[in-house]
């Protein structure tokens, strides 16, 4: 690998290590925010109830999202241990550095992810 690759390698893992950090405070923040709804009813209409209560489903749906996004995080630094990041899960091809730039725990290069998306395996 040249000096250049292992520059771009480092700084992609730098900036795995950045988002692994972003997520769990986001998911921190959404954890309290998804916290069970208690409401004193005499005090608090029908309409604050829902509201409540549907910012707390999005909260949960934004957790999840996190939840799924860490796992692909934290499965990209298990592959800078084993020298296998940067490479395409599905055809083996290196990943362009300009996608990992954008999303740097991209399991797939773009082509392989295009075709996931719209030719799902059944």
């Amino acid at each position: 690998m040249t000096t250049q690759g292992k520059t771009n390698q480092a700084i992609f893992e730098n900036r795995l290590h950045s988002v692994k950090g972003e997520l769990v405070s986001q998911y921190e923040r959404e954890k309290m925010a998804a916290d069970t709804v208690d409401l004193d009813q005499t005090k608090v209409g029908r309409l604050s109830r829902m509201d409540a209560l549907q910012q707390q489903n999005m909260a949960k749906s934004t957790m999840r999202n996190i939840e799924s996004r860490m796992k692909l995080v934290n499965a990209a630094l298990v592959k800078f241990a084993e020298g296998e990041y940067g490479y395409c899960e599905s055809c083996g091809d290196e990943i362009a550095p300009a996608r990992l730039e954008v999303n740097p725990e991209a399991p797939c290069c773009f082509a392989c992810q295009s075709q996931q998306e719209y030719h799902p395996q059944s």
